[in-house]
C-alpha cells in the first residue's frame, strides 16, 4: 500500500510555534529501552521517556499519564533492528510534548515483516489479530503488558501513573490507536485518530443489511478478540478523528490492509475514498453515542497541517492531567 510515514514529527511539531525556537531533540542517554515482561512467548523492547517535569518530589504524590505513540516504520522490513532504528529517530522528538503535557512517553517497537507482507502489523489489522505466528499475533496484548511493565518499573520510583493511557497516532498508527481504543476502551484516557487509513473502524456489526467484519465493523469482534467490545466504556473514551479534504491516502485498495471481500463491501456502502466515507463514519459514531469529535481540514492532504497540530494539542491538554 502507499507509505504511511507521516505521523512520527507529528507531535514535535504541535510543540514548535508555542515555543521561541525548535526544542533540543533528546539524546539517547535520555530515554530508556525496557524489555515488557509479559509471560509471552514472544516479547518485544519498547521506549519510554520520563520528563524532568514530573520527577520532582512535589509530584510524586499524582496520578501521571502515559501518552501511547505507537510506532510505524513506513516500511517492510524484516530486520527488526531497522524498526527499532526508526522508533528511536522518533522518540528523540518527544522531549518537547511530554514536558508541555507533563506526561510519560512510551513507544513499542513492533515489526512489521517483509516476508509475512499481509500481516500489516503497525496498523493492527486483521491479520495481526488472527494469525497463527506468534511473532506477529496480539500486538495489542504487547502493548497493554508494556504499559503496565512502564507503571510498575515507575512505581519504584515513586511515581503513579493510570492504568489509562493517552494514545496518539496519524495514517497507520491513526488505524492502531483507532482499534486498540475499541478493543480496550477500559485503557484508554483519549485517543487521537488521524487520517487512519480511509476508514474508522465502524462502532457497529452491520450496515443496510451487510456484515461488517473486523475491522470494518464489529460482527465478528468477540471471534477476533475474544471478547465483545465494551459500548458503555467505549462511550466514555474522548476521540478526536481528523483528515484533510484532500486526503487520498486509502489503504482500502491494498491487500496488505484488507482483503477483496472487505472491499467488496467498503466501496459500495461507504464510498470509493476516504472523503466519500467521512459523512457516513460521522453519523455512525454520533449514532453509536461515541464521544467523538470529526474534524475535516479544507485543502490538506496526507500531512499534518498548522491547524491539526494546535488541534491535537488542545485535545490531548485536556486528558493529560
Amino acid at each position: 500500500m502507499k507509505i504511511l510515514i507521516y505521523g512520527f514529527i507529528f507531535l514535535f511539531s504541535a510543540v514548535v510555534g508555542v515555543t521561541a525556537q525548535a526544542p533540543k531533540p533528546l539524546t539517547d542517554s535520555d530515554f530508556q529501552r525496557f524489555e515488557s515482561r509479559s509471560g509471552k512467548d514472544v516479547t518485544y523492547p519498547y521506549y519510554l521517556y520520563v520528563p524532568p517535569e514530573i520527577k520532582g518530589a512535589t509530584e510524586s504524590t499524582k496520578l501521571h499519564t502515559i501518552l501511547v505513540l505507537p510506532n510505524n516504520t513506513g516500511k517492510l522490513d524484516d530486520d527488526f533492528a531497522v524498526h527499532e532504528a526508526d522508533v528511536k529517530k522518533r522518540m528523540s522528538t518527544a522531549g518537547a510534548i511530554a514536558s508541555l503535557l507533563k506526561v510519560a512517553v512510551l513507544m513499542p517497537v513492533f515489526p512489521r515483516p517483509k516476508s509475512d507482507w499481509k500481516i500489516y502489523t503497525h496498523a493492527l489489522d486483521r491479520d495481526t489479530m488472527v494469525t497463527d505466528k506468534k511473532e506477529y499475533r496480539r500486538l495489542d496484548l504487547q502493548l497493554l503488558a508494556m504499559i503496565d511493565d512502564a507503571r510498575g518499573r515507575l512505581a519504584k520510583d515513586g511515581l503513579k501513573f493510570d492504568k489509562r493511557v493517552l494514545l496518539n497516532g496519524f495514517s497507520a498508527q491513526g488505524m492502531f490507536a483507532n482499534r486498540f481504543t475499541f478493543l480496550h476502551p477500559d485503557r484508554v484516557k483519549a485517543a487521537v485518530i488521524g487520517s487512519p487509513g480511509g476508514w474508522p473502524i465502524a462502532p457497529v456489526a452491520s450496515y443496510k443489511e451487510k456484515q461488517l467484519r473486523y475491522p470494518i465493523g464489529l460482527a465478528d469482534f468477540k471471534t477476533v478478540a475474544g471478547h465483545r467490545v465494551d459500548m458503555a466504556k467505549l462511550r466514555r473514551v474522548p476521540l478526536l478523528i481528523f483528515v484533510g479534504d484532500q486526503d487520498d491516502n486509502d489503504s482500502v485498495p491494498f491487500d496488505d490492509s484488507y482483503d477483496q471481500e472487505d472491499r467488496d463491501l467498503i466501496n459500495p456502502l461507504f464510498g470509493k475514498t476516504p472523503i466519500e466515507r467521512w459523512e457516513i463514519s460521522k453519523n455512525l459514531y454520533k449514532e453509536a453515542g461515541l464521544n467523538a469529535e470529526f474534524k475535516l481540514y479544507p485543502g490538506v492532504k496526507h500531512t499534518v497541517s498548522p491547524q491539526m497540530r494546535d488541534d491535537v494539542r488542545a485535545f490531548l491538554s485536556k486528558y493529560a492531567q
